[in-house]
């Protein structure tokens, strides 16, 4: 079953289209899910690697892998949240890349956490994490 990702260049979102076959997805014309856009740009998929928990903790706690990182400028931190994606090895979600997205823009955290208030809200609440602990949670961002 081909997967295929693409950017809306109308809502800017990034959006993964299933297709049945190989040859539905040549016929197709993709249509953006959140707008309903026709204006998609394909983008080369993520490949996974196999790895431990332990092996990717390892290189996260690695002093290279902080390297390089300004806490005052937004496009290190999107350096930064990107490479720590891909340590994890899972796909954060649509809010993380648009967060992301936004910290290469150069927009700052905290213009980022006023247009997103509820940004980990849920999942924060839902890990029963006390108010102190959330709010260093949010920090991250």
């Amino acid at each position: 079953m081909p997967i295929y990702e693409y950017v809306c260049l109308d809502c800017r979102r990034r959006v993964t289209l299933f297709f049945r076959t190989l040859s539905e997805a040549e016929k197709a014309t993709p249509t953006c899910p959140r707008c309903g856009s026709t204006r998609l740009v394909r983008r080369i998929s993520r490949v996974a690697v196999v790895r431990s928990e332990e092996s990717r903790l390892e290189s996260m706690m690695d002093t290279d892998f902080l390297s390089g990182l300004d806490e005052n400028d937004p496009r290190s931190l999107a350096r930064f949240m990107r490479r720590m994606s891909e340590e994890l090895g899972e796909d954060l979600g649509d809010e993380f890349e648009e967060v992301v997205d936004r910290l290469e823009a150069g927009e700052s955290p905290e213009e980022i956490e006023k247009q997103m208030p509820d940004l980990a809200g849920e999942s924060i609440e839902g890990e029963g994490l006390t108010g102190e602990e959330a709010g260093s949670a949010e920090d991250v961002v």
